[in-house]
């Protein structure tokens, strides 16, 4: 932008309110990279199993009863 610009330009730009795409892009900056590559529907992240901890393979002692 040059100086002849710059004295062109109105103090406070006419127009729609940004607010809502300003609130938006925050919204998109709060996501992680993966998650904006790969987005994961909701239907699915709602219904997704909570993992438990388990034994490990092969320690388990099978002359006990259960």
């Amino acid at each position: 932008m040059t100086d002849s610009d710059a004295a062109h330009l109105p103090d406070r730009p006419a127009g729609p309110d940004l607010a809502a795409i300003r609130a938006e892009i925050d919204e998109l900056a709060a996501l992680s990279t993966e998650e904006l590559v790969n987005p994961k529907p909701k239907a699915i992240a709602e219904n997704e199993p909570i993992p438990y901890p388990t034994d490990a393979i092969g320690s388990e002692d099978w002359s006990k009863p259960a």
